[in-house]
């Protein structure tokens, strides 16, 4: 037997054995179980005329950002921004719109930090004392 021959068999039964195991579900379940667990990218409208309330750093590239109507977001940047946990004033940019979404940037220190998402989230966590 030749060796494409030996390899065009092996693949064969190395299909049929997956898709008789099940593989083709497996594989499909897997899938939407990625996606489920992806949270959907969200947006906060009027967000340099009143739309944020408050903000706070949880590490060097996320951010939470609370609407004007109370509800938490996290931000996560592109790139990390070594001057964010020490920041007592960020900004926001937008493309074009008044809204923050994922194509949006924060601007810490004059330097703009493109998000790379932008998802609901509850509130963050309390900060430890110590």
């Amino acid at each position: 037997m030749s060796q494409i021959n030996r390899f065009a068999l092996a693949t064969a039964m190395a299909t049929l054995a997956f898709v008789a195991s099940g593989g083709v579900r497996a594989a499909e379940q897997a899938v939407q179980a990625e996606i489920a667990a992806k949270p959907a990218e969200a947006s906060i409208p009027f967000i340099n005329h009143g739309g944020v309330r408050d903000w706070q750093v949880a590490d060097d590239n996320k951010i939470y950002i609370q609407d004007s109507k109370g509800k938490w977001y996290l931000a996560t940047l592109a790139i990390s921004s070594p001057d964010l946990p020490f920041a007592t004033a960020i900004g926001f940019e937008t493309k074009g719109v008044d809204k923050l979404d994922k194509f949006g940037a924060v601007v810490v220190a004059g330097t703009r930090y493109p998000l790379s998402s932008l998802t609901e989230s509850g509130p963050p966590p309390p900060k430890k004392k110590g």
